[in-house]
């Protein structure tokens, strides 16, 4: 049994938990506003929102419909665009047919409620802010500049809320109907003992955190399958710093690391590594114990992880070990862990003052697209002298790749270009790119070395650490 909240109505249903939100809106409750588009989470015509308590606060986020599953809907409120309807238009209509934001109209539902999710953030109500609120829903009519106009709008209007909760503001300015106001004591009545649990059931067929890519790649095996849902554990959940190391809960999403003060105060460049990320709804949904067991060789956290050294816990319910994620991919898609395992927890030790962080990553487009190699790497600088050294790249290789001799060289060498030009053609021996749609296996190896020099450029960039010539 799910039971949720579907805009104003209590929902109980006991069809399969595998079947995606998407469908149950429109299929079973006939609520057409949500459109289907792309059903990989790109177009976001089917965004949605997910409004939980966290901390005892209620939090909303957008989703993606298409690749969230009803099981990860458990004990949450999900918002369509029908459940932001007040008499009248709201603010965010109003604001739309003023600047003729919306021409078909196709994608416009998703836009209104990427941007309900934003007038409910904590996201400083900025005019960059609300567009990149809607970084995740395309249209192809309007050319964006009336779309733009109306977000600049919408956050000028938030901004002059100084104090006052984001949900009363919504409501008291016309942003969001008054059901809003009571959303969260619902919620309270319908948690759900799967919250307490300590650890997975075992031999079930397939463990589910965020679906953002598993739903794309095996869409028709999930909704059948039984599942464990991941992302429901809150034992799996949280970001801690203990002494010196971070600990991260297996279902600890992207857009967790950005709002995480921990992560705030460690990598001061966090919010301009994540840009490079996905969109906003999948970032809210994707996890990043999902995205180390995807195994994808570009994996963006993946490859941010290896360069940090991170350790993993996997346990399979009763028994727990732990792995370097270094020695997690034995080939493509290839995992040294058992079929009942499953990732609980990882963490790293926290950068030091001399610690030099760097994120990489090249695409087709800037932005909202998979890479064509990325690659991070960490550096710890005693006397000008590298002790300790960390460098992984992405898209250059059949399993996200640790460069070991390229570490190997790198410590105890000062930071000049001999020293860059020469971890350089070291990477090139370790990695073995192929020629695909993202590029050829000799552009690869170019942008690999390209990306290199990229990082040591950033840290000569620091007042503290100039290049040697």
């Amino acid at each position: 049994m799910v039971n949720f909240i579907l805009n104003q109505k209590c929902i109980s249903t006991t069809l399969p938990k595998g079947l995606l939100l998407l469908d149950f809106i429109r299929y079973h409750q006939r609520l057409t506003g949500t459109k289907i588009g792309c059903r990989e989470g790109d177009c976001g015509a089917c965004t949605v929102l997910v409004g939980e308590i966290k901390n005892g606060e209620l939090k909303y986020r957008s989703a993606t419909s298409c690749l969230m599953a009803i099981g990860n809907a458990r004990g949450k409120h999900i918002v369509t665009v029908e459940g932001t309807n007040v008499a009248g238009l709201n603010f965010i209509q109003q604001c739309f047919t003023d600047e003729g934001a919306s021409q078909c109209g196709f994608c416009t539902p998703g836009f209104m409620v990427s941007l309900a999710g934003f007038a409910l953030s904590n996201t400083a109500a900025t005019p960059q802010a609300a567009i990149d609120a809607v970084n995740g829903n395309i249209c192809r009519c309007t050319g964006y500049k009336s779309i733009e106009r109306a977000t600049v709008k919408i956050a000028q209007k938030l901004a002059e809320n100084k104090q006052q909760d984001a949900i009363a503001f919504a409501v008291e300015n016309n942003i969001l109907p008054t059901y809003f106001t009571g959303i969260k004591e619902r919620l309270l009545q319908l948690v759900d003992p799967v919250n307490s649990s300590t650890a997975p059931t075992q031999s079930l067929l397939q463990f589910l955190g965020g679906g953002t890519d598993l739903y794309v790649q095996q869409h028709d095996t999930m909704l059948d399958s039984e599942i464990d849902f991941l992302i429901d554990n809150s034992a799996l959940n949280g970001i801690v710093k203990i002494d010196n190391r971070c600990y991260l809960g297996a279902t600890v999403t992207v857009t967790d690391i950005l709002e995480s003060p921990v992560f705030q105060q460690y990598f001061p460049s966090l919010q301009a590594h994540i840009k490079l990320v996905s969109s906003t709804p999948i970032r809210n949904m994707a996890t990043i114990a999902g995205n180390l067991v995807n195994a994808s060789p570009i994996g963006d956290f993946t490859i941010f992880f290896l360069a940090l050294n991170a350790q993993l816990l996997l346990s399979d319910g009763h028994n727990a070990r732990e792995i370097p994620l270094q020695q997690f991919y034995k080939g493509y898609k290839h995992l040294a862990k058992k079929p009942e395992e499953f990732i609980e927890q990882i963490y790293f030790e926290l950068p030091s003052a001399s610690t030099k962080f760097n994120f990489e990553k090249v695409c087709k487009r800037t932005y909202l697209d998979i890479a064509s190699v990325n690659t991070a790497i960490s550096l710890q600088i005693e006397n000008d002298c590298i002790t300790e050294a960390h460098l992984s790249a992405g898209g250059v290789g059949p399993t996200p790749a640790y460069l070991m001799k390229s570490v190997t060289y790198l410590k105890g060498k000062s930071i000049n270009e001999n020293t860059i030009n020469e971890v350089i053609a070291i990477a090139q021996t370790e990695i073995s790119p192929i020629s695909d749609t993202r590029g050829t296996a000799a552009y690869k190896r170019l942008l690999l070395g390209q990306l290199i020099k990229a990082h040591f450029l950033m840290f000569s960039g620091d007042k503290n650490l100039q290049l040697a010539h």
